[in-house]
């Protein structure tokens, strides 16, 4: 079966959870690139955090408090069966889920464009819990979010 027509068979038989981190109040720049992902990511299973695609979301964040954001987030975080993070955009709470979802033993992929001009930061890069690949454009994450969710 080619590879498009098993990812959504195996979805809709394994319905699996999907934590996608990117940047909001670190920065919005990249939202729409956030949208075309997680449209990626349907293909895999459900993703619980589509918020973070939307794009009348500013950096001001939410209308939640910050405990209610907080308290979701992890409980997000908790049920899922992996994370998958956008990390050009440098953002506390992505590291810092990151770094959860590392000690709950979470698989985790991260994704990171380095034409943007911005250095990774080395406790993302160094970390052995932390599958790193670099991209350019959204549609060259098929192959990359092929082989890692495939390796779950």
């Amino acid at each position: 079966m080619p590879r498009r027509l098993r990812r959504v068979a195996m979805s809709e038989k394994n319905e699996r959870l999907i934590y996608f981190a990117g940047s909001i109040r670190g920065g919005r720049d990249d939202a729409s690139l956030y949208h075309e992902i997680i449209k990626l990511l349907r293909q895999y299973g459900s993703v619980l955090t589509e918020h973070v695609a939307d794009e009348n979301l500013s950096s001001d964040g939410e209308v939640l408090t910050d405990r209610q954001i907080h308290d979701r987030d992890f409980e997000w975080l908790k049920r899922s069966d992996c994370m998958i993070a956008e990390v050009t955009t440098p953002s506390l709470g992505v590291g810092y889920e990151i770094g959860k979802a590392s000690e709950w033993g979470k698989p985790i992929l991260c994704i990171f464009r380095p034409d943007e001009g911005r250095p990774l930061s080395a406790m993302i890069a160094g970390s052995k819990d932390v599958k790193l690949r670099e991209y350019r454009l959204a549609r060259d994450l098929n192959k990359i979010l092929d082989d890692f969710i495939d390796g779950l």
